[in-house]
């Protein structure tokens, strides 16, 4: 059996490594020529870095994360709403981790370097096309000097993303879902704040969301923090950011203008940014079929969702978990690839679709709701910490981090 991965992303090299592990034959085709560190912050929940655990890379992240300790939720007045210890200090068996991408994605691709070998993992190939006959999958990849190579596997797994050839091949009128939300990412030096280990909600997408938490401890060893954020907001008839372009945080800072609170200057944050990048959030609707015979779709080429969860690269890596084992129990790919589909796509169906209407930030629309969108005296006025609390585990349930093994 041999496996052809097209997309060296989160979800590709996790497949990558599971399938090692497993003794099954594979290679990664990455568009680009060389991989760097790049992007912003993830945060990596547990039931991702269980999955990260599996492929022994936990303790290489832990080096260079921080482990969240609590999730903190705030209106736009920066009042106090809710809060949840997270990880091992809510009593999962693994941690709750901000990190950096770029570093995420390095530790994955080492260890897939290291354990399958250089001769395994081939960048400057993007992806043309994909076909098939009754014994074998074919990808034809542009390379980066100007020719094209054609590949065999038995299967052919497309990691290729939110904008994937493979999957705009089997969906040719397929297209992103635009609800009018923007969003600018930066990261910022900054000093500590609450605990040092929160990871912070503020406010909702109707009037300005603000998501921050820190990536790297002692970033210039006089005790502060790289401080990741995201700022977000919904408009209508908006104009889509570019994702191909770096923000300006001047476009989104007015926004955010009066957010001057005792625990955190907004506008201050946004300005001291290093460097700001602008993206739309979007979504696609949920597919009928994942797999066609001998190729499937993983991880965003199959579900891109709102990153409102932090929940995208869990999902991809429990996919790479969920195929390495149903090849393993199957002598039939094809077999193999359609258990996957069904096990998988209803799944990360669900959290797409909770994503849009009941992410764990509803905890805030709640709040704001039943306040008028005006401040309040005190939460439990409005609403008990155990009814918010609800909302929270609902999320956990239909994610698939409920369970704390």
């Amino acid at each position: 059996m041999k496996v052809a991965i097209i997309g060296g992303g989160i979800a590709g090299l996790g497949l990558a490594l599971g399938l090692h592990a497993r003794g099954i034959a594979c290679d990664v085709y990455e568009t680009v020529p060389e991989v760097k560190e790049m992007g912003v912050g993830i945060t990596l929940l547990p039931h991702a870095t269980k999955e990260l655990a599996a492929l022994g890379v936990l303790p290489q992240l832990e080096a260079v994360a921080i482990e969240n300790l609590e999730s903190v939720f705030y209106n736009r007045y920066g009042q106090f709403v809710y809060k949840e210890l997270r990880g091992r200090h809510d009593g999962y068996a693994n941690p709750e981790l901000g990190i950096h991408r770029g570093k995420l994605h390095r530790i994955l691709f080492e260890a897939v370097l290291l354990r399958l070998g250089a001769e395994h993992v081939h960048t400057g190939h993007r992806c043309l096309s994909v076909s098939q006959t009754d014994t074998q999958a074919s990808i034809t990849f542009a390379l980066s000097n100007g020719d094209t190579r054609t590949v065999h596997a038995d299967i052919a797994v497309a990691c290729d993303g939110v904008n994937s050839t493979v999957r705009k091949q089997f969906y040719p009128d397929d297209q992103v879902c635009f609800a009018g939300i923007n969003t600018w990412r930066g990261v910022t030096i900054h000093k500590p704040i609450l605990t040092g280990k929160s990871y912070m909600r503020i406010g909702s997408i109707e009037t300005g969301k603000m998501v921050v938490y820190p990536i790297v401890d002692n970033i210039d060893g006089q005790g502060n923090q790289l401080i990741n954020w995201m700022a977000e907001i919904q408009q209508p008839n908006t104009k889509m950011n570019d994702w191909n372009k770096l923000g300006d945080p001047k476009d989104c800072v007015d926004i955010f203008k009066d957010w001057r609170f005792p625990w955190l200057d907004v506008p201050n944050l946004i300005l001291s940014a290093e460097r700001v990048f602008e993206y739309p959030m979007v979504d696609k609707d949920a597919l009928p079929q994942w797999s066609f015979g001998r190729i499937t779709l993983m991880g965003d080429a199959a579900h891109p969702m709102y990153p409102r969860g932090s929940n995208g690269s869990a999902q991809g890596l429990i996919d790479a978990r969920t195929l390495c084992e149903l090849i393993e129990q199957h002598t039939d790919p094809v077999a193999a690839l359609k258990h996957y589909q069904d096990m998988r796509l209803p799944a990360t169906a669900k959290v797409v679709q909770t994503n849009r209407t009941l992410p764990p930030d509803f905890i805030i629309m709640k709040a704001d709701e039943l306040s008028e969108h005006k401040p309040f005296k005190h939460i439990d006025d409005l609403i008990s910490q155990a009814e918010l609390k609800k909302i929270s585990d609902n999320y956990k349930h239909i994610a698939g981090f409920a369970s704390k093994t």
